[in-house]
């Protein structure tokens, strides 16, 4: 087990190499964290920690591509040899292309999506856990999205986003599967919440977004660093708990 009193955490966060990941990787580097930064673009990766070493932060590349198993057995094990792991973000997400009506969606389309957005995490997750089990206050980030939210979308037409078959649900998805690691994990020291950044401006959205990715990141930020003891199971955003 890693002895965290002496030594320095590390985290790894997929799709770090811009955006709400990017910003992610800098702000746990700033509060003291190593920060691998998972991309499968290796230019846009190196370029990303080239940037992020010149403001002075500790991080290292890791190349991965989240639907790949060959690519992320490979991380796990740069992670093994460099250390280990204490923090898991899975930030890494496509919307899979617009429009997206379900009478107009293909299935190729959504698989793509799913592939990435949700099998995606799981294939990450179970590939860290080993490494998360093995230090002292383990935690598991989702990124998802409050257009995930059935509630939220019954409830509420301004907070839905755009018709979305297939970039949406896998959001929902997300949550029901953060919720049944939570339930799994439960009595462990592995707390496992899903967050949702706001509408940031991202290539994402085309940079529609109203907020920054620094602003997006920063609930996340306080996911990743909750106390031991903290809550597990939950989906939230900067207001507090947000309905799944």
């Amino acid at each position: 087990m890693t002895d965290t009193s002496t030594e320095k955490k590390t985290a790894l966060v997929t799709g770090a190499n811009k955006g709400i990941g990017y910003e992610i990787a800098a702000g746990l580097a700033r509060r003291g964290f190593r920060v691998g930064v998972g991309a499968r673009d290796a230019g846009r990766r190196e370029e990303a920690v080239a940037k992020l070493q010149a403001d002075g932060l500790d991080v290292f590349g890791v190349p991965l591509d989240v639907t790949d198993d060959a690519s992320v057995a490979a991380a796990a094990a740069q992670l093994e040899e460099q250390g280990g792991l204490d923090v898991l973000v899975n930030n890494a997400a496509i919307t899979g292309g617009m429009p997206q009506a379900p009478t107009e969606v293909s299935a190729e389309q959504i698989l793509a999506v799913v592939d990435t957005n949700v099998v995606g995490v799981i294939r990450v997750t179970n590939a860290m856990l080993p490494l998360l089990r093995r230090t002292a206050s383990p935690r598991i980030v989702n990124v998802s999205s409050t257009v995930g939210s059935l509630t939220l979308q019954t409830a509420q037409d301004d907070a839905v986003g755009p018709i979305s078959a297939a970039y949406s649900p896998t959001k929902s998805y997300l949550n029901a599967i953060t919720i049944q690691y939570a339930k799994e994990l439960a009595g462990t020291n592995v707390l496992v919440n899903a967050g949702c950044p706001g509408y940031v401006a991202t290539d994402l959205n085309g940079h529609q977004g109203t907020r920054t990715p620094e602003q997006g990141a920063a609930i996340f930020l306080e996911l990743a660093t909750l106390p031991d003891g903290g809550p597990t199971g939950t989906f939230r955003d900067e207001t507090g708990i947000q309905p799944w």
